[in-house]
């Protein structure tokens, strides 16, 4: 039996949670044709993994990539950590199906200018990233206010009916064409108006078409707990499954929230599909937002439209120069980005290692200096948590990032090894993986990723990118449904 590729002697990370084992496994076309003992087998290329280990191609379930695999389709950001598989469209925010021409509403602006956001249907966004040919697959939410900037003409309060069903009609053809699912911003000032009997007619017709929903909570601050049940609440009306943004316990008055957090995620799960995804970063990072201005942490801004030259100065450092407040000092640099350290690592550890959270970076690659999760979130969980810390073992921590997430968003035949499945794979020398992004110098590629595969064509390969692209657009084929049987239920994690 000949192949197109044999990788062999590798300890097999297979993203089920099921402990490393060591094989061969085989690539035919953009398919795993076998997994096991091939010494007999030949093929037409080899790759000796002695003392490596290969994993499913890491799934990053929460990125703001939407313009990016369309402008920089070489997408280095995250071929280079080892993820194969972006899902676009978070926070409410998505490229399509939006067309604009005024200035771009926040965060919106997070993803482009107004010029690049042009596609009026989720078809023309999947179109353009077929034409890309971007070297990660791309599978993509819809944005709640991404659907109101094209139906209101002031967010600054709930949608009428006849905006509402404008909306649904919208979502409803984007979900048809493909899209995963709706996620939605509530806590940024642009949708943070909008009240849940806005949010339960689309998550009605979410559910009616199957799918997902994602959200950035209403509040991650004092309020997390009622937002949380807010969101419980909004997925159970309309029968969909739940995924929580970024699950944190934010601001300084509310760390140590976690352990509670997590036991009111577990209650959920018990009667409805919920998980969340985390970052394992203590910084947020977003647009500029005064209800986040305060003297209790450190804020750094990274961008400013009217004065770039305070671009990786702190905020206090800045107001204090201009002899005004910091809130003062935040007016006038909007509208800027910034990174904020608001979390305990405590708080973000428990998150991270529970069995219901999955890995997302966050990052935000049009940001000129951006929170280093762009280049480095899933090297570190794999390199400082699983192996350094011991926080979890490193199959769960790569389950977090394959398994569960090809499950929970409907990607079938990825984020495992096993054959039959698509040969989205990642090689790495687990004794020399480490994420060498850090705040002073985020933009910088991991070490000890030797090898990322997508679609059975080798994109990156010891540190730098080959010619080849091999990225293609998943859209939804399929109604995505309770996926508690494919994960570790809360008895067999305890």
């Amino acid at each position: 039996m000949r192949y197109d590729l044999l990788i062999r002697n590798a300890w097999i990370v297979d993203g089920t949670g099921a402990a490393p084992f060591r094989a061969d496994v085989a690539v035919r076309g953009d398919r795993i044709a076998a997994v096991g003992e091939l010494s007999s087998a030949g093929a037409v290329s080899e790759i000796d993994a002695d003392g490596l280990y290969l994993a499913p191609g890491f799934i990053d379930v929460h990125t703001h990539d939407d313009t990016n695999v369309i402008r920089t389709p070489e997408m280095l950001p995250k071929l280079s950590q080892g993820v194969t598989t972006v899902v676009v469209g978070n926070c409410g925010i998505s490229a399509s199906p939006v067309s604009l021409s005024g200035d771009v509403p926040d965060p919106m602006n997070l993803l482009g200018q107004a010029e690049d956001f042009r596609y009026p249907s989720f078809a023309a966004y999947a179109e353009a990233v077929e034409a890309a040919n971007p070297s990660v697959n791309v599978a993509a939410l819809v944005g709640h206010t991404s659907l109101r900037s094209q139906v209101m003409d002031d967010f600054a309060r709930p949608a009428s009916n006849a905006e509402i069903a404008a909306m649904e009609s919208l979502l409803r053809r984007a979900l048809a064409e493909g899209a995963l699912g709706l996620s939605s911003g509530l806590a940024y000032r642009n949708a943070f108006h909008a009240p849940t009997a806005e949010m339960q007619p689309l998550v009605a017709a979410l559910g009616r078409a199957g799918g997902v929903y994602t959200t950035h909570l209403r509040d991650e601050f004092a309020g997390l707990f009622e937002a949380m049940d807010e969101a419980f609440a909004t997925a159970r009306h309309g029968r969909v499954p739940l995924v929580i943004s970024h699950l944190k316990c934010a601001g300084a008055g509310n760390w140590g929230g976690a352990p509670h957090a997590l036991e009111k995620l577990e209650n959920a799960a018990r009667h409805q599909c919920a998980h969340c995804d985390c970052y394992p970063y203590t910084a947020g990072s977003s647009t500029l937002d005064l209800g986040q201005v305060t003297d209790e942490i450190e804020i750094v801004i990274t961008w400013s439209e009217p004065h770039p030259e305070q671009a990786r100065r702190p905020l206090a450092d800045i107001a204090a120069d201009w002899g005004v407040s910091l809130l003062d000092a935040a007016r006038r640099l909007q509208p800027a980005g910034a990174v904020y350290h608001n979390m305990s690592e405590d708080d973000m550890r428990r998150v991270l290692a529970h069995p219901l959270s999955m890995v997302g970076s966050d990052g935000l690659p049009n940001d000129p200096h951006p929170h280093p999760r762009l280049w480095g979130a899933f090297p570190r969980v794999l390199a400082h948590y699983s192996r350094d810390l011991g926080l979890m073992p490193l199959a769960e921590a790569v389950r977090k990032m394959t398994g569960l997430s090809a499950a929970n968003f409907g990607l079938d035949d990825r984020g495992v090894i096993r054959a039959g499945a698509f040969a989205d794979l990642t090689l790495f020398d687990l004794a020399t993986l480490a994420d060498t992004a850090d705040y002073d110098t985020p933009i910088a590629p991991a070490r000890g990723i030797e090898m990322v595969m997508v679609n059975g064509v080798i994109g990156y390969r010891q540190g730098e990118a080959t010619s080849e692209r091999a990225g293609r657009m998943l859209r939804r084929t399929r109604r995505i449904t309770d996926t508690r049987s494919h994960t570790h239920s809360m008895e067999e994690s305890s």
